[in-house]
């Protein structure tokens, strides 16, 4: 599998679905740094331009309306915004949750599920089945599920197979934003992050209390 990856790393743009040298270079633009105090949370060098956190940002415990820390990229929800955390902080974000009375929230899969046609796998009629019922139970629709995949399709096989990222597991929120941020200008990438964060929010999951 080495060898194969090799061979298509061999030429800058992408050898499936032709991205360009641009979105080879940028496709993975992390999640910048984080430092969890006591009471606050230092974010730097964060990507995502429309974020409240981007470039940099101090965010007090107060601020934070709820924490995820259970599966894939933490994450805080802070005003109308999602801001992505190092999994390496799992077991600090939980304490300082705790510390703080914060409540943790579950994963959200709505982005999961309808990414998942560009995943590494086979995508059948009874996976598309499931996703349809899963999103449906969210409030999104089969309209509203093709809509979406009609306008990020392109680029999330361009991200996950033209690098040679080959994810067979899932893709999700940081996921999309990572490829339609090298598609979008500063203006259309602002709105699409606005709606990404949206889609990503509804049908909320049950809080958990963990204090």
């Amino acid at each position: 599998m080495n060898f194969i990856k090799s061979l298509f790393q061999k030429s800058k743009k992408g050898a499936f679905f032709n991205s360009s040298d641009y979105e080879m270079r940028n496709f993975f633009c992390g999640i910048g740094e984080s430092e969890i105090k006591a009471n606050e949370i230092i974010i730097t060098k964060y990507p995502f331009k429309p974020s409240i956190a981007y470039p940099s940002k101090t965010i007090g415990a107060d601020e934070i309306h709820f924490i995820h820390a259970k599966h894939g990229l933490c994450r805080l929800y802070v005003q109308n915004d999602i801001i992505f955390i190092s999994q390496e902080l799992k077991d600090e974000l939980i304490e300082f949750a705790n510390t703080n009375r914060i409540d943790l929230i579950e994963h959200s899969w709505n982005w999961d599920w309808i990414l998942e046609p560009y995943v590494d796998t086979e995508f059948t009629d009874e996976t598309e089945k499931r996703m349809s019922k899963c999103l449906s139970e969210v409030g999104i629709d089969e309209l509203e599920t093709q809509k979406i995949r009609n306008e990020v399709s392109t680029q999330m096989y361009k991200y996950n197979f033209d690098t040679l990222l080959w994810d067979w597991c899932s893709l999700g929120l940081h996921d999309v934003l990572c490829a339609m941020r090298v598609k979008y200008d500063e203006k259309e990438f602002a709105d699409f992050y606005k709606r990404a964060i949206e889609i990503d929010k509804r049908g909320k999951n049950t809080l958990r209390n963990n204090g």
